[in-house]
């Protein structure tokens, strides 16, 4: 064993040697160039860092060239397939041999183009990165091709679909714009691909990349899914809105709570417009998208200004949600200076960030001012309403009298009995259901001689069912006006009308009720709302409607005589319209139409002139016949019978507009010195009666059910939030 271990052997790895057997130093190492195949991989690694990277680069390119629609498909977070498909510009057959060249591009010719960068994409480096680490495939087809191109490439070259094909572009069928995919990226590159945690991570990634590139691009839809997932990650259509694109992404939440603002100023070159959360939303972590000249960009100086400036509004350990759009001179911009693009050098910086946020100091302080109401301490006609010994107010309020005290035997507990219940938090106890006791019923009712001073009660209105069998409407024209009415949906607002309470009419005179949705009242014009909602019952009801019919029957020179003597003490004096002939023309119109008025509306005119029926919308309300002259006078001028689509869309708006509750003057009371007036006439107050109670137990419940409110009812005084019961707490906290 002795002489083993004495036998000589070579000096372990890392044992110190003494200076007799000391090496003299090795000469020093050559230079040599790196192989053209090493370059080419340092270059990828440094701009596709992750399979979000690569996603980014083909984004940019396809927005570059004019898409409006992106179609995304991810597999394994992106590492075993990244597709994107565009209908964009597409790229020539003559240009694919040198697509994926280091260095190639369309929007670069001299050194200096780089001061007037305008494009995403300049370098012409992301395809050949790609190339190098992944396999890639284009295909894509121009407007002036007859046929697509697809063309495979590695190393920055085209190269064979398959072994002993030619590597050329291959004719297939496909449709306008590019197609790309990228599958197995860093096959070729293992201790890259080994650095990826999990692919549920990665694909986190690039819906938070998609997410951004949806909201600013406007004009552009975007959808990106996982390979084999019939649901969608995201879904942005090209149509929608900046806020309705930030609903789509991250949600009603934020969305509900968003503020505009703008800033601009010409001697730093620059503009600006973006969305920002008011006081009222707060996250735990700053959620900043920030575009400069259109380009998804990092800054940690502009997030921690506008962090500091959320400081004074939010509560402690809150931040807020920023969509910012920077556009600045590009001359006083350098986009060049990360190798992905990811952030940029701009001249007055500190100047532009200070006028942004001044800008968001000014909005954030502009939601939370006060508003002045007119009010008197008690309504006309009420009174004190009595308290029972019980104090809990009896689910079957409804049907006593107003201001009568429960009996205490009604309501009071059980001796003995005990219910455990949990206490609601205050800024909860709001009414939800609307079966439950209303304000309304506290206040005594203004009673009427003719009115019975019951306004749910049953009228007298006789119906029988009809022997006409239901029709399937085919008509492209009905088709395109439906989806024109689904293209103008408003989500939000469509979500308010379908969970929404009736709270009462607030004005008979200028149509405004108050309605109840969540915690939030809202005052509604009715009249517009009714507008757009028995238009959409024309169109989904559209050849099926019902009839009233009248007897004895109507004349229709008569009712047309009657609305033009209207107009004509309307008109002004120097008016020269010959009313004869318009009353003979739109009845010639009518008498000539009354086929297919017959079929499609259910507006029956006789061979002589007479008019049998008019169309019948929903059971439980009849619209004002004093409207009837004036809506068929209407039909002649303002109806379009040369084209189907518009004659259709005209008559039933039309339609509409007749069916709308008319305003009624109020009621008769007293005078100013409180003396009574007469009794209000019997047929208003008729007509009172049956729009009160229509309007809530009939149009509203059916409002609720059926309709897709449009963003034009966002106009005007169409809706009018007036009370956010969350909101007012913050403020109330706050002071």
């Amino acid at each position: 064993m002795a002489e083993e271990m004495d036998t000589e052997s070579a000096s372990p790895r890392g044992t110190k040697r003494t200076a007799d057997v000391a090496q003299l130093p090795e000469a020093p190492r050559r230079i040599k160039a790196l192989s053209q195949d090493v370059v080419n991989k340092i270059a990828a690694g440094e701009i596709i860092v992750a399979p979000v990277h690569a996603l980014k680069e083909l984004i940019e390119n396809a927005v570059d060239a004019g898409s409006t629609g992106l179609e995304i498909v991810i597999k394994d977070g992106g590492l075993k397939l990244l597709q994107i498909t565009d209908n964009g510009s597409g790229i020539d057959r003559e240009d694919l041999a040198i697509l994926c060249e280091r260095f190639t591009t369309s929007k670069l010719k001299a050194f200096e183009d780089l001061t007037s960068i305008g494009t995403y994409g300049f370098r012409g480096e992301a395809l050949a990165s790609i190339s190098h680490i992944a396999h890639l495939s284009v295909t894509t087809k121009t407007n002036g091709s007859s046929c697509a191109w697809r063309a495979h490439y590695g190393d920055g070259k085209l190269v064979p679909s398959k072994p002993g094909q030619t590597a050329e572009p291959k004719p297939i069928a496909g449709r306008q714009g590019t197609q790309i995919t990228v599958e197995d990226l860093f096959y070729n590159v293992p201790s890259r691909r080994r650095a990826f945690r999990s692919a549920s991570e990665e694909y986190a990634k690039i819906l938070d990349l998609v997410g951004r590139y949806a909201v600013h691009c406007a004009g552009v839809s975007f959808t990106c899914k996982k390979h084999g997932d019939s649901n969608m990650g995201i879904t942005v259509p090209a149509n929608a809105s900046t806020v309705d694109r930030i609903r789509q992404v991250h949600g009603s939440g934020v969305a509900n709570e968003l503020i505009q603002f703008k800033a601009s100023n010409d001697r730093w070159g620059f503009k600006s417009d973006g969305w920002v959360s008011n006081a009222n939303y707060s996250v735990k972590r700053t959620a900043l998208l920030l575009f400069i000249n259109h380009r998804s960009v990092e800054s940690s100086n502009i997030k921690k200004a506008v962090e500091q400036t959320y400081a004074t509004f939010l509560p402690k350990g809150g931040h807020p949600f920023i969509y910012l759009s920077l556009e600045i001179d590009p001359h006083r911009v350098d986009v060049n200076v990360h190798p992905t693009k990811r952030e940029v050098n701009f001249l007055n910086e500190d100047e532009i960030i200070e006028i942004i946020c001044d800008e968001i100091r000014t909005s954030l302080g502009k939601v939370d001012t006060s508003r002045a109401f007119m009010t008197q301490s008690l309504l006309p006609g009420a009174k004190i309403p009595l308290i029972s010994t019980s104090g809990v107010l009896s689910g079957e309020d409804d049907v006593e009298s107003p201001g009568v005290s429960t009996p205490a035997g009604k309501s009071q507990k059980a001796p003995g009995s005990k219910t455990a219940t949990k206490k609601p938090y205050e800024n909860n106890l709001v009414r939800t259901d609307a079966s439950v006791r209303k304000i309304t019923s506290m206040l005594v009712q203004t009673q009427h001689p003719s009115s019975g001073g019951d306004i749910t009660a049953t009228e007298d209105i006789e119906y029988e069912d009809s022997e006409k069998e239901m029709t399937l409407c085919r008509l492209t024209t009905i088709k395109e006006l439906r989806s024109d009415v689904r293209d103008a949906m408003h989500n939000e607002l469509t979500d308010i009308f379908a969970s929404h309470a009736f709270v009462g009419v607030v004005d008979e005179r200028r149509r405004i009720v108050a309605i109840q949705s969540s915690v939030k009242l809202y005052l509604i014009d009715y009249g517009m709302l009714c507008n757009e909602f028995f238009y959409q019952i024309g169109l989904t009801d559209f050849g099926n409607f019902g009839a009233i019919r009248f007897s004895p029957v109507l004349s229709l020179q008569e009712l047309l005589q009657i609305a033009a003597a209207h107009e004509k003490d309307m008109a002004e004096i120097d008016d020269e319209t010959d009313w004869d002939e318009v009353v003979t023309t739109v009845r010639q119109c009518l008498i000539s139409h009354k086929d297919m008025l017959a079929e499609y509306f259910s507006i029956e005119i006789s061979e002589e002139g007479e008019l049998l029926a008019i169309p019948l919308f929903m059971k439980g309300y009849m619209p004002s016949l004093a409207k009837l002259p004036q809506f068929l006078l209407r039909l002649g001028p303002h109806v379009d019978w040369t084209d189907e689509k518009e004659c259709f869309r005209s008559f039933l708006r039309e339609l509409a507009s007749f069916y709308v509750p008319e305003s009624l003057p109020l009621p008769r009371t007293s005078d100013a010195d409180g003396v009574a007036e007469g009794v209000e006439d019997a047929e208003i107050a008729a007509r009172r009666k049956h729009l009160l109670r229509a309007i809530e137990y009939v149009i509203f419940p059916a409002i609720k059910a059926r309709l897709v409110a449009t963003k034009g009812l966002l106009h005007g005084p169409g809706v009018l939030e007036v009370a956010n019961l969350p909101g007012l707490y913050r403020i109330f906290e706050r002071c």
